[in-house]
Order: structure tokens, then sequence, then C-alpha cells
């Protein structure tokens, strides 16, 4: 068995989603590789044939969200269960070449162009809005990208939105410098809601008890940060609470019914840069498992 890669590859589903579309936002936490799980439950909707109009995505979330829009299952699956330990996509040699631990000119370039090839043009339809978050530096503030007729511009976007705070060289858009948007926005549903979204699907990559430590990160972040970029250090000093607070106010939405989210069934500690595929993979069935025992509560909550 090659350990470098996930050992059910062949297993993981595979097929392209209808093309009918259902009204609503579709809402996606980032987490590095911990956005897999969000993988699994996106496979299990699009095969259940719901296939949201607008999908919103932080860092991860944005990377993972393309296979949905451009329908086709599995896709984003196995990228990183084949290739999370190909330097190309990730590593220090990656970091070399991207200013990133993750290599952002192979997942943009011969990943998608030519390995497991994006339909790009489906992904380019306008009949669905893509959005991406990306912080702005200088302010501190997530600002939020919608894919139009640049594919190129999208995909610099979308880098910038998963391009990670303290280890990762910023990312330039029209003169401003971006780093990941979960320095400043990690679950993005207040856009949803403010963009007008009667149906609003959000799926986290935490189980749902998870809180952060409102105190870790703030001296590191000033210290980084703080001289040069005090805006966003301030953002990042305040995340952790921020995320608590937007748990909690995700959880008031849900139980009106307002927003319908879904989280892990269980807590299996990956981490944001997990190694073990094995793990990783089984972390992918439990998105898909949940996904799949949602899709008829969802359902009724769409056609509600």
């Amino acid at each position: 068995m090659n350990k470098n890669v996930y050992s059910r590859l062949d297993e993981l589903p595979r097929g392209r989603a209808s093309r009918q579309i259902t009204p609503g936002c579709l809402v996606l936490e980032g987490g590095a590789l911990r956005g897999t799980y969000s993988v699994g439950v996106m496979d299990a909707l699009m095969e259940a044939g719901i296939n949201l109009q607008c999908t919103v995505g932080v860092s991860a979330g944005a990377l993972n969200g393309y296979s949905y829009v451009s329908g086709q299952i599995g896709r984003s699956a196995r990228s990183p269960l084949t290739y999370r330990h190909d330097q190309r996509y990730f590593g220090f040699r990656a970091f070399l070449r991207n200013g990133s631990p993750f290599g952002f000119d192979f997942m943009f370039g011969e990943l998608t162009y030519k390995l497991d090839p994006l339909d790009i043009e489906r992904f380019m339809e306008p009949e669905r809005r893509f959005v991406c978050v990306a912080t702005n530096c200088r302010t501190g503030q997530p600002e939020f990208f919608e894919r139009g007729d640049s594919l190129e511009d999208i995909f610099r976007a979308t880098r910038a939105s998963s391009t990670m705070p303290y280890i990762s060289k910023m990312v330039d858009i029209a003169g401003q410098p971006y780093l990941d948007g979960g320095c400043s926005l990690k679950i993005p549903h207040g856009w949803a809601l403010e963009q007008g979204y009667r149906n609003i699907v959000v799926i986290k990559t935490h189980h749902p008890s998870y809180r952060r430590n409102e105190e870790r990160g703030k001296a590191i972040a000033d210290l980084v940060y703080g001289k040069r970029w005090p805006q966003l250090a301030a953002s990042l000093g305040r995340s952790n609470a921020d995320y608590n607070r937007l748990c909690d106010e995700l959880d008031a939405l849900t139980a009106e019914g307002r927003v319908f989210t879904i989280a892990p069934s269980r807590d299996m500690r990956i981490g944001r840069m997990e190694k073990d595929l094995e793990k990783l993979g089984d972390w992918y069935w439990l998105g898909y498992e949940d996904g799949k025992a949602q899709v008829n509560d969802l359902k009724k909550y769409l056609e509600r």
C-alpha cells in the first residue's frame, strides 16, 4: 500500500451533479485540511440534487467550493487524499515557490488543468454565484470577491483567501495586501443574510460544541504584525472571540430555523495540516455520511 495516497481513493464517489439549481446560499467555513469534512457533505448534497445557487467560502472553504459549483462529485476529496504528501501540493518546496506551505501554483495550474481538471466552463456559468473572503491587511477587515468574467482574478482572490497568516507571504490584489479570510471572518453567514437569501446552509468544520480560547494568539499577533499592520494584528487578536460569537449567533439562527447548519457529528481531532491520510479519509466519510443523514431534513428546510 502506498502510504502517501489514501488507501480507499478508488471508493470515493464520482459523477456529475444535476444542473437543477436550488435557491439559497451555501456558506463554507475554512480550516485547511479540516475542510475535507465539508467536501464530504458537499458530495452528499450534489448526489441528492441540492445545488445551491450561491457559494461563499473562507480559506479552504473557498478552495473546496470550486468543485461544488462545477458539479464534480469527488473531485475536491481526491486532491488532498492524493497529493497531501506531494511537495508540489504541500510542504517546504511548495513554500519556496509560493510563499505558502500550500502549492497554489500547482493547485491552480497542473492540478486544475491536467491532473484532475476543473470543469471551467460549468464553473464560470453565470447562473450560480461564487464568492470568497479575504482579509485586507491594511484595514484588517474582510472583503468579498465574486467570480466575474476572469478566471484568473477569482483564482488569485481564492489564493489570498487561503493564504495562512504568520507563515505565508501576503497576496497582492490591485495594490492591496491580503491574507486568509479567516483572520477577520471565519464563518460568513452574515453576508448571506445581508444578501437577502432565504435559504442558508452552513457547513462547519468543528463539532457544534467547539469554542476557542479567546486570549490565545493576541500576543503573537501583536508581535508579528503590530508595528506595520496594526489593524490586521487587532483583527487576529480578537478573532477567537469573534469566532465564538459567530458560533453562538449561528446556533441561535439554526434553532430559529433561519439557517440550516451541518457540523461534524463527532470530534475526530483532525489537524489543520493533518498528515495521516487514513484519518483524513475517515474525516471525509464522516462529512459524507453526516450530509446524507441530513438530506431529508435539509430538503424540508429548503421547501418550507
